[in-house]
């Protein structure tokens, strides 16, 4: 089958011929439907050998639409047939953050004592689902998604996911009053946009330095889109501080100067990783009773939340498609910041017949 592939550590992708994989066990096969792009992918392509313990070459890909196609001698072969996403997070099942249902902060995916950051799952030290074919670990990681279109399930996996969890675990401070700041009008921002929206929110200010984004910011539930956070400063004050900022950027330019917007109570959660430091203190004239988080990803169960909103039409994803044979342009757009929304590649309608 094809795949895409990060043979080299600091390289592009390659689109390979590698063999079939076969399910094993409790493994379920899927015919890889769509599977979305995300700049995480670039940060770990150009990362220089020794930072990931992942062997390489590694099929990438870890926002996967799909269709069930085989399973393992022990899988539940009820699932064969069935559209689904995968959740993207392999957790070890049993640690105490997995029995509480937080399988994105299982300890087992911490950093390990070499430095190296650990597998995370598919596309992130497994193989992922830029490939025809893909196996699951167990149908634990797997969510229905009935009958949503593929392209539009894909972004779920990670883009809608993760932006719900950052959104969810704060939950306590939205209501019809809330004000917040999204920064970052790209994959997650416009997805948070909407699912602030389903929460209630309406006070929403978007920053993205892409002046041509304003229209898919305002469109997913923005009131108002400034290209900076400090040309969104006077509307953010205007309403009495920011109780949420949500900085799906992480860079310098934002997330220190949005730490000065927060109202009193207000929190700071930090998604993004473009290299943003805020310095946190007491006496460093932040606002009374601040809090700074960064969130990793989300949970199976928020995954089920983010799914069921789709299907409802609360969350649609902006997307721009590519045939699997194009990765390697697509990757090369999504670096250069030129694709509204999410990039996600599509099986053509004759592969998803065969």
């Amino acid at each position: 089958m094809k795949a895409v592939q990060l043979v080299d550590w600091g390289t592009p992708p390659q689109l390979r011929d590698v063999p079939d994989p076969e399910p094993v066990g409790e493994e379920l096969l899927l015919r890889v439907d769509a599977a979305g792009l995300c700049r995480s992918d670039l940060h770990v392509m150009d990362s220089p050998a020794g930072m990931f313990d992942y062997e390489l070459p590694l099929t990438l890909g870890h926002e996967v639409a799909g269709t069930v196609v085989g399973v393992g001698p022990d899988a539940d072969p009820d699932w064969i047939g069935d559209a689904v996403v995968v959740h993207g997070i392999w957790s070890c099942g049993i640690c105490r953050n997995c029995r509480r249902s937080r399988q994105n902060y299982c300890l087992e995916l911490r950093r390990g004592s070499d430095g190296r950051l650990a597998s995370i799952g598919n596309g992130l030290g497994r193989p992922g689902g830029l490939a025809e074919f893909m196996t699951v670990p167990s149908e634990a990681v797997l969510v229905r998604t009935g009958t949503l279109g593929a392209e539009q399930a894909a972004p779920l996996a990670d883009a809608a996911l993760t932006a719900y969890h950052a959104i969810r675990t704060n939950s306590d401070l939205i209501d019809a009053e809330t004000v917040v700041l999204v920064i970052g009008i790209g994959g997650l921002g416009h997805l948070a946009l909407q699912i602030l929206r389903s929460f209630g929110v309406t006070r929403i200010v978007a920053v993205d330095a892409r002046s041509e984004t304003c229209s898919l910011a305002l469109k997913s539930g923005a009131q108002s889109f400034h290209e900076t956070v400090d040309s969104a400063a006077p509307d953010v004050v205007g309403m009495g501080g920011a109780d949420l900022v949500l900085d799906f950027v992480g860079a310098p330019g934002t997330a220190e100067p949005a730490a000065g917007l927060l109202a009193s109570g207000g929190r700071l959660v930090v998604v993004g990783s473009a290299g943003g430091r805020v310095t946190v203190g007491k006496d460093v004239g932040m606002a009374t009773g601040w809090h700074v988080g960064a969130p990793f990803w989300g949970t199976r169960d928020d995954l089920e939340r983010v799914v069921a909103l789709a299907q409802a039409g609360a969350l649609h994803a902006e997307v721009t498609t590519f045939p699997l044979t194009d990765a390697p342009l697509a990757y090369q757009r999504l670096r250069s910041g030129d694709i509204a929304g999410r990039a996600v590649l599509t099986r053509s309608k004759e592969e998803t017949a065969q």
